[in-house]
């Protein structure tokens, strides 16, 4: 090693405190150094195959300095599929459980080499993908101007109210309102707030819109096929919400019971977005006689016939996008979607608004989705966002100078 390398280790030792990351790094090269003569020294081919010629190739023997060699370098996983090895004494076996072990393992360096070069690769991509858009922003200034656009109807949205929904036909279903709507005056606007106003507005786009922000035309695919998921997940929590005011307690907490509803309604999804009056009223009439029929099971009351007109009516309305229950289910969604961006997904399952939990598992697989594009895009754009967002919010009124990692 260079003289340089031990000046800096001298004088990372004689620090207060000590720094022993460079002493640590020359242990482990040693570490690794002493192994690697250990293995060549035990497992020379030419020597063995000399022992293999004069039937003097102590197998067992070997087989045990693989064995605790394998011992000290698998992954603690593999632990118990290494034991298991040492007390076969058929030498066939033995060797080709060996191989399977070593293959196993082999994975497991790889799995860890990919997740360890695994943040390194994503700045390379964040810092190229950041270059490339500049290089085509000095070509073209005017490149970020729907960008701003974007912002700027984020931040007028909030601090604008949302309108009511004032559907009678389903007040006795759900309260149509936001779940944690607030009142008063509203907070200042900050960076993050409107930032995640944008994201969620992406959800909204209407596709005859021609001005998609610029930042994230690359991804404009994949955020189509998140409203996708959202607007199923709503067709689908809305049809559960209803259902669940005509089933009854003890029915819609049978975990079987409420699947069954997910998979009728889930199998009708694809039919919904080109005909979705047909296709509520097949959802329906198959919702109410799996309701009739597990009532009946159970020994439960039936539904009466009134009763039965109105879970058909109320599900068939679904299919109205001006639908309140409807439009609070996806109200809601929203909701939890925002608290994704600013809580994360797991702290946000753990508050979810009345309505979606019977959908708790698709919404935590469409909130990461969802955190993951925006956060990537965030990392490689948020300069740019910043810079913008300086002109939309009043010195006086943003709580934060720039945009926050969300």
């Amino acid at each position: 090693m260079h003289n340089a390398f031990w000046d800096h280790l001298k004088e990372q030792l004689s620090a207060t405190p000590p720094d022993f990351s460079c002493a640590l790094e020359l242990l482990k090269e040693i570490k690794e150094s002493r192994l690697r003569s250990e293995i060549e020294e035990a497992l020379d081919t030419e020597l063995l195959g000399r022992k293999a010629e004069h039937g003097a190739l102590n197998v067992p023997l070997l087989s045990k300095y693989i064995l605790d060699m394998m011992t000290l370098l698998c992954a603690p996983v593999r632990d118990e599929a290494v034991q298991k090895l040492e007390n076969i004494t058929d030498p066939v076996r033995l060797l080709r459980g060996i191989f399977q072990v070593l293959g196993l393992m082999k994975m497991d360096m790889v799995n860890y080499t990919i997740q360890s070069l695994q943040p390194h690769l994503q700045e390379h991509s964040i810092q190229h993908e950041r270059a490339t858009f500049q290089e085509l922003l000095n070509k073209q200034p005017s490149l970020l101007d729907h960008t701003t656009k974007w912002l700027t109807q984020a931040a007028a949205d909030l601090t604008t109210p949302l309108p009511t929904c004032l559907d009678a036909s389903d007040s006795a279903t759900v309260a149509c309102s936001s779940p944690n709507e607030a009142v008063g005056s509203p907070e200042p606007l900050s960076p993050t707030m409107v930032l995640s106003q944008g994201f969620l507005n992406l959800l909204l786009w209407d596709p005859a819109n021609e001005e998609f922000p610029e930042t994230l035309l690359m991804d404009r695919t994949r955020l189509q096929e998140l409203e996708s998921q959202l607007h199923q997940l709503t067709v689908l929590a809305s049809v559960l919400l209803v259902a669940s005011s005509f089933s009854g307690s003890v029915l819609f907490g049978s975990p079987q019971f409420v699947d069954k509803l997910k998979r009728v309604t889930k199998n009708l999804m694809e039919e919904f977005d080109s005909r979705p009056e047909e296709a509520m009223q097949t959802v329906s009439e198959q919702v109410s006689q799996e309701i009739h029929q597990s009532l009946k099971n159970m020994g439960l009351a039936a539904l009466s016939s009134d009763n039965t007109a109105s879970l058909i009516g109320q599900l068939q309305n679904i299919a109205k996008k001006e639908n309140c229950v409807r439009s609070v289910i996806d109200q809601r969604i929203h909701l939890f979607l925002k608290c994704c961006l600013v809580l994360g997904v797991q702290r946000s399952l753990l508050d979810l608004p009345g309505g979606l939990t019977v959908i708790e598992a698709e919404l935590a697989e469409l909130g990461q989705k969802f955190v993951s594009l925006t956060h990537h895009n965030q990392k490689v754009f948020g300069p740019y966002y910043t810079e913008i967002l300086k002109t939309l919010i009043p010195p006086a009124q943003a709580l934060e100078t720039e945009v926050e990692p969300l």
